[in-house]
């Protein structure tokens, strides 16, 4: 699961302690395995995370004490309510620069004093996972896997199945330096033809938005477990993005969006994780 904190804005489901905290406890309920994702949610069309960058030496060390502040609120939550992991940040590609290290490595050991459970960060898949220098400091490589599969819409499964393999050709390649098992801390496909074409954007920036494509969508999802599930490295993956409590007559816009829910890839996702 993932969380925001979003100034102005009260709210419950991934809004709130409260919220995370029984949402947790309904997860383990029914056997679901939880890891605590705070982000930082940067607005403006376009905007992510990896947009946040520091003017001088003396700004980052700013940023990096109120960082501290902030993740370490979440290691606390994660610790009391018994999380069974920790993301201690979120595509934050400048931070995680290799300038950076000591400040991270020196975060994970005050991290770990609270927090005593398994520790990942999440790695946007464009360069940013082979810059990091602290994944020794951490139990699991954590991957935000919007790799791109298909340069045309609605591509066939074989297409998107052969989509991977140049990726985890790499991946493979990288992780026998690196010697950690990897986590997908997300990975997702919106509801249109060119979902596999650019996966990190949401749908309203792309021209398929007024025909939703369930199809394509499932075949994606499908092609994702046929590439990966049996990868000896990968260890698990999130999807992006779950609505607790959607109808299946829910809002307009969720339609084209990454939820599978309602949808022909909820049975992808029910098959294979409940094998």
């Amino acid at each position: 699961m993932r969380t925001e904190r979003r100034a102005g804005r009260g709210g419950y489901w991934g809004e709130s302690d409260a919220g995370l905290i029984y949402t947790a406890q309904a997860a383990r309920q029914h056997g679901i395995r939880t890891l605590l994702k705070p982000h930082l949610w940067v607005r403006g069309r376009g905007a992510w995370p990896g947009d946040i960058n520091m003017a001088s030496p003396a700004d980052w060390d700013a940023w990096f004490a109120s960082y501290s502040s902030f993740i370490l609120h979440y290691a606390q939550v994660a610790e009391a309510a018994h999380f069974d992991g920790l993301c201690i940040g979120t595509e934050l590609l400048h931070a995680t620069e290799p300038a950076h290290d000591k400040a991270w490595r020196r975060l994970i050991r005050h991290i770990r004093r609270v927090y005593h459970g398994p520790l990942t960060y999440a790695a946007n898949w464009s360069g940013e996972y082979q810059q990091i220098r602290f994944w020794d400091a951490l139990d699991y490589v954590g991957i935000q896997a919007y790799f791109p599969l298909s340069t045309a819409p609605s591509p066939s499964l074989d297409t998107l199945v052969r989509g991977w393999q140049p990726h985890l050709r790499a991946l493979s390649a990288w992780l026998r330096k690196t010697k950690k098992p990897v986590v997908f801390t997300e990975v997702g496909y919106k509801t249109t033809a060119d979902a596999a074409v650019r996966p990190w954007e949401w749908p309203e920036r792309t021209a398929a938005l007024a025909t939703p494509d369930e199809a394509t969508q499932a075949r994606c999802y499908e092609a994702l477990f046929r590439a990966c599930w049996g990868q000896p490295w990968l260890k698990g993956m999130f999807i992006w993005k779950w609505y607790p409590g959607l109808a299946p007559d829910g809002p307009a816009r969720r339609h084209a969006d990454f939820t599978p829910q309602h949808k022909p890839a909820e049975a992808v996702l029910a098959r294979w994780y409940g094998q």
